[in-house]
């Protein structure tokens, strides 16, 4: 897939590596700055050029017109319109995804109609990540919470304790834990390597274990794992940006919110959008401050300034003047896995959200949904089965006479209304949604040509 990327800023780049890792991509990523391009074009297997995003001629020579898809991801919202704009009229590219950040836009979805502007896929890092903290607010005890099938099912990371009834024992009693429950264990990470889970695998203190089930289970299933944590009640935001203010909007009716910001422009803008949060004016990374704010009584510090050493430095300070669990904001992929796990509980990288978002779109066969897994060595995947027997190697099949590739199982099917959980004599169905998780990204190409229709 030839594939143009416009905008070298952490987002871009980070999309870029990511598609540029499949051998099938042809990745061209676009910016202003030669020296950003060449430092990129020396550690990166794709190909750059420099220009103005918008201009015709730049995206010609970026290869527009054989492109099967064009990402806009400056930081300049106008600027992605107008080049999704141009691709379309000029160059009649496929696919145009464009990273949209004023909200504003998104309260008149009719702009986007195709005979107004052409734009097909709307990206809001800022608002993916503001989904993400929420689901993980909403479930103190996740590490991660993620979606599928339009919200009917739940893929759900927790890290495995001593306390965990299912701790030290095989999955296969998970059933007898919980009679009438649908649940799975889709993957088990034990030192951030994979685990394919079996019946007879144990669960082991420190393990990160992802299951599948729907929302209403998701705290029985919990209770195996770990000791429950009391739901969040006092919530701690620093950094009044687009997420911060976003957070805070969504939580306040809910939770006893706080918001530090540093500057007195944003910080009265929040002020004046903000109905029941508090916003302080200061340094979230000011010991007297936070202490004045009885930062030990603070069940959440969520740090989401734009600036990755103040929001990790913050969060530490936080977490030892006694807040209960920490988070921060990292927009340096580097960052992420050196700093979660330790002092801050969870870091957030608007990076995996961002590619998450458009993966779906990458992916061949009816992918409805991509989202990655620990910083991207895996991924599960929400695709729809069509066909039937003869035309397709799933449809009509049980799943143990389906040919997954080593490292790939299906955790469950929805179908309709109803979760699934996936069983070896399970019968596919067309229309189907299988919820897939793929250990190795090198056998993606397998598990696509899977869901690929075959000509009679």
């Amino acid at each position: 897939m030839k594939i143009i990327i416009l905008g070298a800023g952490q987002i871009g780049i980070t999309v870029a590596r990511h598609l540029a890792s499949e051998p099938r991509n042809e990745v061209t990523l676009l910016d202003e700055r030669s020296d950003v391009l060449q430092e990129l074009q020396d550690r990166l297997d794709i190909r750059t050029v420099q220009g103005h995003a918008p201009h015709p001629q730049v995206l010609a020579q970026a290869g527009a017109e054989d492109a099967d898809m064009l990402m806009a991801l400056t930081t300049n919202d106008e600027v992605n319109i107008l080049a999704c704009q141009v691709a379309d009229a000029l160059f009649h590219t496929p696919t145009k995804i464009a990273r949209i950040s004023a909200m504003e836009y998104f309260n008149y979805p009719r702009l986007f109609h195709k005979e107004i502007l052409a734009v097909d896929v709307l990206i809001s890092p800022e608002q993916l990540v503001t989904e993400y903290i929420q689901r993980i607010i909403e479930d103190p005890n996740a590490l991660q919470v993620l979606d599928f099938a339009r919200g009917r099912v739940h893929l759900v990371a927790a890290k495995a304790y001593h306390e965990g009834p299912l701790v030290g024992q095989q999955l296969k009693i998970l059933s007898e834990h919980m009679p009438g429950i649908d649940t799975r264990v889709a993957a088990i990470f034990r030192h951030g390597q994979p685990i394919i889970p079996h019946g007879d695998t144990i669960v082991e203190p420190g393990d990160e274990v992802f299951f599948i089930t729907a929302q209403q289970h998701i705290r029985a299933v919990m209770c195996e794992l770990r000791r429950l944590e009391e739901p969040f009640k006092r919530i701690l935001l620093a950094g009044a940006g687009n997420i911060g203010r976003r957070l805070a909007k969504v939580l306040e009716s809910r939770y006893q919110v706080k918001l530090i910001e540093k500057n007195p422009v944003s910080a009265a803008r929040a002020a004046e959008q903000l109905a029941h949060t508090t916003v302080l004016l200061g340094d979230a990374g000011d010991e007297d401050l936070l202490l004045e704010e009885h930062i030990e009584h603070t069940d959440l510090f969520c740090a989401v300034t734009n600036d990755d050493e103040a929001n990790i430095l913050s969060a530490m300070l936080a977490k030892e003047l006694g807040a209960r669990k920490v988070m921060a904001l990292i927009n340096r992929p580097a960052y992420v896995g050196l700093v979660e796990g330790g002092r801050i509980d969870i870091a957030v990288s608007p990076q995996r959200a961002t590619i998450s978002g458009v993966l779906a779109h990458v992916r061949r066969g009816d992918v409805v949904k991509v989202h990655m897994l620990r910083h991207g060595t895996a991924e599960i995947i929400e695709a729809v089965v069509h066909g039937n027997r003869i035309t397709s190697q799933v449809v009509d099949r049980r799943i143990e006479e389906v040919r997954l590739p080593a490292g790939t199982t299906i955790a469950a099917i929805v179908r309709g209304e109803q979760l699934l959980i996936a069983h070896h004599d399970t019968l596919i169905q067309p229309e189907d949604h299988l919820i897939l998780f793929l250990a190795d990204k090198k056998r993606l190409a397998e598990v696509e040509r899977l869901f690929q229709l075959s000509v009679v």
